[in-house]
């Protein structure tokens, strides 16, 4: 079948009990058994919850992946996957990384002894010149946060496999509408389903999914040891966004790339950082691997202040952290979602702006976009 119809009834089954077409939202903390160590397949819902169970089928089907696994959030879901390495073991990391996985990485796991190196997305061309018998993992966000590079995944595939290691990549912002990294050899893939997976802003949660068997039983394992995992209302919510997230894609993709386009060629733009320019670095990887390219833009004005005042002056695109809702979004990374990058080498740049593109309609985008670029003296007069 196709991907608009899995992401409507891949595991949401009508309820057999009352014929309901949606799946129910099963709020309970416990199941009846029928004996001792006889169930249905639930007993306590940390373990299992058929509503998280059918996300995790709808998800797993989407990434082409054999096993997929619900957490609580997307840090929820990357903690979990650190535990597949050791004390004494080496990440190496796309160097733009998600602020709270440099947070998470620098501040609580190095100090207990784990090794994490952060590569350039440039380098990741030389990928296996930067592996060695210590690495355990390699991490890939593609395109990445806040700057959209874009990662070679069959190349990643291929040498992470030579050394040894595992690579897991972050297809937050593609989707498994754009982009399934398991088909191109990645070994897990993850989201925040807080983005457009739930598509609402309306949701926290996370998703890994994975065809190794192995890495599968373990997440599982994890995943009912340190408890991180979504709630039923929280699953069935991000259930919801599954069935519109085919529509919601081609729409948030047909305004970015216009958007896009239409900032190159406003004089207080210095640089517009999207993977469907032609003139990107990563234009023609993303070509290859992803079927658009997706709804977020970054762009850089001439100084820190001028970006910092731009944020606070669109009216339709929201200043607030977090992307993929129906809603324009915009942001200064450097002092809200990457601040814990500030005194690392590769700090968000200052004068950096990340918008996520909604579904709104795009001339009335464009329109607060243009008020908003307008310098203050020209606004003055």
């Amino acid at each position: 079948m196709d991907f608009e119809t899995r992401a409507i009834h891949d595991g949401q089954e009508p309820d057999p009990a009352t014929g309901a077409i949606i799946t129910p939202i099963y709020q309970t903390s416990t199941f009846v058994q029928d004996a001792v160590g006889e169930h249905k397949g639930y007993d306590y819902a940390r373990v299992a919850n058929p509503t998280r169970t059918a996300l995790q089928t709808a998800l797993a089907s989407l990434e082409n992946a054999d096993h997929g696994i619900a957490f609580s959030s997307g840090l929820g879901a990357t903690t979990t996957l650190m535990h597949l390495v050791n004390p004494g073991e080496r990440v190496v990391l796309i160097a733009d990384v998600y602020g709270g996985v440099y947070r998470m990485t620098s501040q609580v796991y190095e100090p207990k002894g784990y090794v994490f190196d952060y590569l350039a997305a440039s380098e990741f061309a030389n990928l296996a010149d930067h592996l060695d018998d210590r690495t355990r993992m390699v991490w890939v966000e593609t395109p990445s946060n806040p700057l959209l590079n874009v990662v070679d995944i069959e190349a990643a595939a291929k040498a992470s496999k030579a050394a040894g290691a595992i690579l897991v990549v972050d297809n937050t912002f593609a989707t498994p509408y754009l982009q399934n990294p398991l088909d191109l050899g990645a070994d897990v893939v993850l989201h925040s389903t807080t983005k457009y997976l739930g598509g609402h802003s309306d949701v926290v949660g996370g998703f890994a999914g994975t065809n190794d068997p192995t890495i599968a039983e373990r997440l599982f394992f994890l995943q009912k040891s340190l408890g991180a995992v979504p709630g039923p209302f929280d699953s069935w919510l991000v259930l919801r966004g599954l069935k519109t997230l085919a529509v919601r894609m081609r729409q948030h993709c047909e305004n970015a790339r216009a958007i896009a386009a239409w900032l190159q060629e406003q004089p207080p733009v210095t640089q517009v950082l999207y993977p469907g320019l032609p003139g990107h670095p990563g234009h023609e990887i993303a070509k290859r691997q992803m079927r658009d390219f997706g709804g977020m833009i970054s762009f850089l004005t001439e100084t820190e202040e001028e970006a910092v005042e731009l944020v606070a002056r669109t009216k339709l695109f929201q200043l607030a952290e977090s992307l993929g809702g129906v809603e324009s979004l915009i942001e200064h990374p450097a002092r809200m979602t990457h601040a814990s990058t500030a005194d690392a080498p590769f700090a968000a740049p200052r004068n950096l702006v990340r918008l996520s593109v909604g579904i709104e309609s795009l001339d009335d985008l464009i329109a607060d976009l243009a008020a908003a670029l307008v310098p203050a003296a020209a606004r003055a007069k």
